[in-house]
């Protein structure tokens, strides 16, 4: 029963059942409009895919020269989709492949029989079917998506791509075992994601030892943290406890409290900063090699009130992000050798670098100022770049310091091999153009460790007189302003 226009069952009235098919409507227009956008997006990365291919026709190098033109184009895209370069030259690459490879794809997305999610799985899932039979694939795979959700039919997919595969599956797996990677995420907070793209067997393994040794950890921290268990246990003659009837002291289980999470993750810590790998090439007969001594290295930035444990703002980890005060304070300890920069006041500009060891100063100097490549948009920290000269040596350009900034490899290629061109103002700021004649200007990332003054004030709180001076405070703020202190 109902009146006055009201449903039953809280399905609310006819003039809201009204407002919901009008924002039905509208939804489907925002969706078409946004799928003709996205198909417009497709063919003009597409097309830029094609003119690096035409500015590569010729060249006596024309691997590397389509490379080249690619890198420069993408470079050039990437300042207005407000992406790196490295992101739309892989847009690039995806968009052609999709155009040219997915032609029945391409049409049945432009009729709106399929959405964008479809796309994505048809395109990752046949490229294990041979290009000869390929459109069948696209013919049977479209008919499957049609009103189901992607997700549903990836396996779908994949099984029937499968099916059309004329290799073996141990033949393609040992393809991809070839392409095996570890590569870092950044998060935030000072965390990150260490993704490892490994065989699954492999994969599996690892995360079940550690799981197995965190369980045997968390049992063992259970089993001395129980009420009235002694240190030592008597064996039920009378005579001394063995090895397996001991429990320490339990000092390792001080207030530990971690989850087995937690406990996996700091065994799997322990073990790669650590530990020696099973397999080690450089080791000769019964000697141990050399792997298991590498230590981890690392670049952080510390101001000297955060070491002395005055000041909690946080280090940083160049090229990466913030780190806290007490992960810095506990690299530290273990540091064996330091650098000392020197800041400017206002700027906060690298002026100077010294060292307790010889050391080349002028590379220490260019890594602290710079921190990262220096291309726009590149995060490649410092210590893994190359000194670039902003103008050649052969050009009569100076190895000096303001003449010198830290480039990655791939951009230091960019520079030389496309029409992206560089001048370098004083303080270090770079001045890049873009073959169609963007400009983006570069300054010295300021240190995200800095001092700033506090406003004095005498002990009963009340403002100091002038002249006054108070200690300088650390801010990790790249804004503050910057008292004369260089951080450490």
């Amino acid at each position: 029963m109902h009146s006055n226009g009201e449903l039953s069952g809280g399905m609310g009235s006819d003039a809201d059942v009204d407002v919901l098919a009008q924002l039905v409507a509208d939804a489907e227009g925002a969706a078409d409009a946004a799928r003709l956008a996205q198909i417009r997006e497709v063919r003009v990365l597409a097309a830029a895919g094609v003119l690096a291919e035409k500015q590569a026709a010729g060249a006596a190098e024309r691997v590397k020269a389509r490379e080249m033109a690619l890198r420069g184009i993408a470079a050039e895209l990437a300042g207005v989709f407000v992406a790196t370069d490295r992101t739309l030259q892989r847009r690039i690459d995806e968009a052609r492949d999709l155009v040219e490879n997915y032609p029945v794809t391409m049409a049945a997305w432009e009729a709106g029989r399929i959405v964008r999610g479809h796309v994505r799985v048809i395109q990752e899932t046949g490229c294990l079917v041979p290009a000869e039979e390929r459109a069948e694939f696209e013919r049977v795979a479209i008919e499957r998506c049609e009103g189901e959700t992607p997700n549903r039919v990836r396996d779908a997919l994949r099984m029937i791509a499968e099916r059309m595969h004329p290799r073996s599956f141990t033949e393609r797996h040992e393809e991809a075992a070839a392409g095996r990677c570890v590569r870092v995420q950044a998060g935030a907070d000072g965390m990150s994601d260490l993704i490892a793209t490994l065989p699954t067997v492999i994969a599996d393994g690892i995360v079940d030892r550690l799981t197995r040794q965190a369980r045997e950890i968390i049992n063992a921290r259970q089993q001395a943290d129980a009420p009235g268990t002694p240190d030592t246990r008597a064996d039920a003659n009378g005579g001394s406890p063995d090895a397996d009837t001991t429990i320490r002291d339990g000092s390792s289980f001080v207030d530990d409290a971690r989850t087995i999470d937690q406990v996996r993750a700091d065994v799997f810590s322990d073990l790669l900063l650590a530990g020696a790998p099973a397999l080690d090439p450089t080791g000769t007969g019964d000697g141990d090699g050399t792997l298991g001594a590498i230590r981890a290295h690392v670049q952080v930035a510390v101001s000297a009130l955060t070491l002395m444990g005055q000041d909690e703002g946080p280090a940083d980890l160049a090229g990466r992000s913030p780190i806290d005060a007490a992960t810095a304070r506990e690299l530290a300890g273990n540091a064996t050798s330091w650098d000392r920069l020197l800041t400017d006041p206002v700027t906060g500009t690298v002026l100077e670098c010294d060292s307790y060891r010889p050391t080349a100063a002028m590379v220490r100097l260019l890594r602290a100022r710079d921190r990262h490549c220096r291309f726009p948009g590149c995060r490649q920290p410092a210590i893994r770049c190359e000194l670039d000269h902003t103008i050649a040596a052969s050009e009569g350009g100076g190895t000096h310091v303001c003449n010198l900034a830290n480039l990655c490899k791939r951009h230091h290629d960019v520079k030389h091999h496309t029409r992206w061109h560089v001048r370098q103002l004083p303080g270090g700021r770079l001045v890049w153009t873009s073959p169609t004649g963007r400009v983006y200007r570069e300054d010295a990332p300021p240190p995200l460790v800095a001092f700033t003054i506090d406003e004095p004030t005498d002990r009963r709180g009340d403002q100091a007189p002038p002249g006054a001076f108070p200690p300088p405070r650390s801010l990790g703020r790249p804004d503050a302003p910057r008292g004369s202190a260089p951080p450490f």
